[in-house]
């Protein structure tokens, strides 16, 4: 009996290595498909620009940002690359329709400007609004307690759209509800702390026909988040790549992806 758990165990340590195998291969065969067929379409300036995005929004604790997800620097700079060029992919093989734009519409919302103090903890946050119910300065508060390093000095001032993928989508829900002047009455949880919001500039919806290319740009941002669609995009490429395995024993890797393009 002790063997034989000795050996099951042994043989579960075995499988999870060959899957874990799996993974790496996959992931280094998407990267070098996405890169021939569309690496001039990504810069290096680009890469740059989102990883440095991320550095400012955690500041201090980027680098236990990258420790929890797994990535070492050069590593998550890779995984920003393919997440680019999935984009380029996603664009060119998949057009958006009329029809999808104007589903789009329905829930569209134009560029606003906000200010907004990221803190750590709740309670942090209910002070914020407690002093500002005392008429206390934003922007000074911003300066005095926000954590957000890329924007405190600036009085916490950020413009985005509502496909914009830099910011926690609790936190554009919650900003979108404000009016010029207003700001959030309660702390506004999301991913990396509590969030004081105040809209400084919310202009009106505008047209369906000069909204056109902001309602495509929030399509293809919805579809990039949506996990079916994307494994078809990078489906088609490996097929346009002629991507193969001669392992046999990792021959597999890449089979869902080849079951996604059959399905299409």
């Amino acid at each position: 009996m002790l063997y034989k758990t000795a050996h099951c165990r042994e043989q579960t340590q075995h499988d999870q290595h060959q899957r874990d195998d799996k993974t790496v291969l996959a992931n280094l065969l998407i990267y070098r498909a996405l890169n021939k067929a569309y690496g001039k379409s990504v810069s290096t300036k680009s890469v740059d620009n989102t990883y440095n995005s991320y550095k400012n929004e955690y500041g201090e604790n980027f680098t236990s940002f990258l420790s929890q997800n797994g990535f070492s620097k050069s590593s998550f700079r890779q995984s920003i690359r393919t997440n680019l060029l999935s984009e380029v992919a996603l664009k060119k093989l998949k057009k958006v329709t009329n029809s999808q734009l104007k589903a789009a519409w329905k829930t569209y919302q134009p560029k606003v400007t906000v200010q907004h103090i990221l803190t750590s903890d709740e309670s942090t946050a209910k002070q914020v609004i407690s002093d500002l119910a005392a008429g206390k300065d934003f922007t000074t508060l911003a300066k005095t307690y926000s954590i957000d390093t890329s924007t405190k000095d600036k009085g916490g001032k950020v413009s985005f759209e509502s496909n914009s993928k830099s910011l926690d989508s609790t936190f554009k829900d919650a900003a979108y509800k404000l009016k010029n002047g207003e700001y959030t009455q309660s702390p506004v949880k999301v991913t990396n702390g509590y969030e004081v919001i105040k809209m400084i500039k919310h202009p009106a919806k505008g047209t369906f026909s000069d909204s056109k290319k902001a309602l495509t740009a929030s399509v293809y941002s919805k579809w990039s988040r949506n996990s079916s669609v994307m494994q078809r995009v990078i489906s088609q490429v490996l097929k346009d790549q002629h991507v193969t395995i001669k392992d046999k024993d990792l021959a597999d890797a890449l089979d869902s992806y080849k079951q996604s393009v059959a399905a299409n």
